[in-house]
């Protein structure tokens, strides 16, 4: 049996949801796993850019890497689905990644990665198939696996599981979401244990060049407005200021700042809001 690290990005994290699955993954990956809460205002932007990050985290290693697994949970209930958004697979490399197909996580591999396709599975479909091939599963435990509402429990272990060791596993080619619409706000991603606020695209998108002229955001604690420039690295912005710069996550992606201070209480925003009121 092939002991993979797991990694699992999900926004079902309390205590006793992480508790279980951390059972479970080690139970059948044999590796006690990585879960990262998707507690905050937005997930989806979260694990939008941190799968992102995940994936480039396997590259510049001067050789062959170990295979992973990488969940990714969003666990939407709109009425849309009979029984939630399904699962698709996929592999980067050697690495594979199992995800709700949830357009706003994908649609950047899509832009950065070149990722086109995805394997799209239906629960009852894959269990059954598993019961009736290589999984020691009676009828009413299929039922049960397929009925849940915590899939991401009961389900996607099992189907990386499958996957890793090579089952036959029923899926369903899909294309990946286009990319998000260019025009739309530029929004906060993540909101680091710093304060620096992550965006969720390049740099050049965001502020155009190094040295151009400072866009102007507004101060939550008074509504007024500061310049705001553009800087290379977070080194070069000059101590106590607000700047833009190439951050580390992403490829090349944006980070709002205040070099020792905290850009999302100067600026008052979290994970999901847009950069207020930014003008050129």
């Amino acid at each position: 049996m092939s002991h993979r690290p797991v990694i699992s990005l999900t926004d079902c994290a309390d205590p006793n949801a992480v508790a279980r699955q951390s059972a479970r993954i080690a139970a059948l990956f044999g590796t006690t796993p990585s879960i990262l809460p998707l507690a905050g205002p937005d997930p989806e932007g979260v694990a939008a850019l941190t799968l992102l990050d995940l994936l480039r985290a396997t590259d510049l290693v001067g050789g062959p890497t170990h295979p992973s697994v990488v969940l990714v949970n969003i666990a939407p209930r709109d009425g849309h689905w009979p029984n939630g958004v399904p699962f698709c697979y996929f592999w980067h490399g050697e690495h594979l990644v199992i995800s709700t197909l949830t357009p706003r996580v994908l649609a950047p591999l899509r832009t950065y990665f070149g990722l086109e396709l995805v394997q799209v599975t239906d629960v009852r479909e894959v269990v059954q198939a598993a019961a009736g091939q290589w999984a020691e599963l009676s009828a009413a435990q299929v039922e049960e696996i397929v009925r849940t509402q915590f899939r991401s429990l009961w389900y996607v272990p099992l189907l990386a599981r499958w996957l890793v060791d090579g089952r036959p596993v029923p899926a369903t080619a899909a294309p990946v979401p286009d990319a998000a619409d260019t025009t739309a706000p530029v929004r906060v991603a993540v909101v680091d244990n710093f304060g620096n606020c992550k965006l969720d695209r390049p740099a050049a998108a965001v502020f155009g060049r190094v040295g151009a002229d400072a866009l102007h955001l507004r101060r939550h604690h008074d509504g007024g407005t500061i310049a705001v420039r553009g800087f290379d690295r977070l080194p070069d912005v000059p101590r106590g200021e607000p700047g833009i710069t190439t951050g580390s996550s992403g490829v090349g992606f944006a980070e709002l700042v205040v070099r020792g201070g905290s850009a999302a209480e100067l600026f008052g925003l979290r994970e999901g809001d847009p950069l207020p009121q930014l003008t050129s």
